[in-house]
This record gives C-alpha cells, sequence and structure tokens, in this order.
C-alpha cells in the first residue's frame, strides 16, 4: 500500500516504540498525528520531526475521536500503530497480600480496552475513504502485544493477560475489518531498549541481552518502525502476529 501523502495515527508517541514509529512514518511522507498523555508530552524533549503532538488517553473515546478527527482533517487516514501501554509487576499470592484488582483492570484496560478503542474508531475512519487501488485497500492497523502473551513471567499476570487479549484480538479483527479493505497485524516485541529500561543496571542489561539467542541484544526501537514499514508494503500480511524478539522465549523468571 501507498503511504505516502495519506494521514497516519499512533498512540504512545512521545517515546520509545510509539516515537520511533511515529518519525519513521513521517519521513516516509506521511502526515502524522502523535496521541500521548500530557505528561508524556511534558517528558519529551520535543515531538519527532513531522509528527503533531496531541494530548489524550487511549481509553477515553472523545480523546481517540479527536485524533481520529485531526488525522482525517489532513488527509485520508491510512496507518494506525497502538503503542501507548502500561507494565506493572505483581504476584497474584505475594507477602504484601492478594493482587490488588484495580491495579489488574488499569493494566487491562490500558493495554487491551484502549488498543480496541482505538483500533475500532480509526476502522471508522478508515472506512469511510476511497480505496488506494483496485483491491480495495483502505488503511492498515498495526497493534502491539509482548512475548508475554506467549512466555509470561511471574509477576506478569496483569501484563501478560492484556497482551494475550490484543494478540488473540488480531485474527477477529483482520477478519472483521477484511470488507472495508483494512488490514490488522500485531507486533510482539520481545526486550526492546525503551526508555522503560533506562532505571536497569548495565550488569542487569547486559544478562538480559545474553539471554536472547541471536543477536544477543537487546532490541531497538527504529526495528519496530522499520517492521511496522515493511508490514505497511506487503499488502498480503494480515490477520497475522509477528514476534520481534531474536528467538528469544523468556523463563519462568
Amino acid at each position: 500500500m501507498d503511504i505516502a501523502g495519506s494521514s497516519a495515527l499512533v498512540t504512545g508517541a512521545a517515546s520509545g516504540l510509539g516515537a520511533a514509529t511515529a518519525a519513521a512514518l513521517a519521513g516516509a511522507g506521511m502526515t502524522v498525528i502523535g496521541l500521548d498523555l500530557a505528561a508524556g508530552w511534558e517528558r519529551a524533549a520535543s515531538p519527532p520531526a513531522g509528527v503533531t503532538a496531541v494530548d489524550g488517553d487511549v481509553t477515553d473515546p472523545d480523546d481517540v475521536q479527536a485524533a481520529v478527527a485531526a488525522a482525517v482533517g489532513s488527509a485520508p487516514l491510512r496507518v494506525t500503530v497502538t503503542c501507548a501501554g502500561v507494565a506493572t509487576a505483581g504476584r497474584i499470592l505475594s507477602r504484601a497480600g492478594v493482587h490488588d484488582l484495580a491495579l489488574f483492570d488499569r493494566v487491562i484496560r490500558v493495554n487491551l480496552v484502549g488498543t480496541f478503542n482505538v483500533l475500532r474508531l480509526a476502522a471508522a475512519a478508515m472506512a469511510a475513504a476511497d480505496p488506494v487501488d483496485e483491491a480495495g485497500q483502505r488503511g492498515l492497523i498495526v497493534t502491539t502485544a509482548s512475548v508475554a502473551a506467549f512466555d509470561g513471567q511471574i509477576g506478569q499476570a496483569a501484563y501478560a493477560a492484556s497482551k494475550a487479549g490484543v494478540a488473540g484480538l488480531t485474527l477477529p479483527a483482520a477478519r472483521d475489518l477484511a470488507q472495508s479493505g483494512i488490514r490488522v497485524v500485531t507486533i510482539a516485541p520481545g526486550i526492546i531498549d525503551t526508555p522503560m529500561m533506562a532505571g536497569i543496571t548495565e550488569e542487569f542489561r547486559a544478562a538480559l541481552a545474553a539471554g536472547v539467542p541471536h543477536p544477543s541484544r537487546l532490541g531497538r526501537p527504529d526495528e519496530y518502525a522499520r517492521l511496522v514499514l515493511a508490514i505497511a508494503d506487503l499488502d498480503y500480511l494480515n490477520g497475522e502476529v509477528i514476534r520481534l524478539d531474536g528467538a528469544l522465549r523468556m523463563p519462568p523468571r
């Protein structure tokens, strides 16, 4: 699908995977709307070049609809990438007691419900646009799961459940939206060197890298972004979850 000259919406665009993806899509000739919490944009030095920053919460329908409208207002919306998410740790039973239900609910709400909220509203805007080719293509939605969806570790009950939900959403969403010419693909990253990793020690970073079969290093946000561009270019790729993890399979802890 030719994406140049159209618009894109990227959530979680203030940092990490979202910032790298927003920058890559802008570099490919798209008008990019980056959605993130106001606090996220405050921590960012500035939006990536060519990206318009919009404050908003992915779980809020009004916030997401406003971001979609901003994208459509500049050019047809052809690409949406959902990178917004939270990661918290907590065992179901621990010395601190039973897992907090509100914490579990928040992780599910941001990572899974937020993803679906963006997907449904972006799909509605894409479906209203003219197709770009004879095959009837109108757009691409890329969602973000995690290897935790398949290899959830101790303390990752909430996070793994939320990302497994995103992975499970992929195929039915692709089938639902096929009649509108919209593809849905999910990327399941492994250990990526994002700002969320900034607080770990070099020793722990080296240990994490050593656990990746090949290449034995942490992934880079630009690799995720380049995969998004490749998916946009490969029209026959649809309804699939792609692991981006160096053949990593996470141990229990």
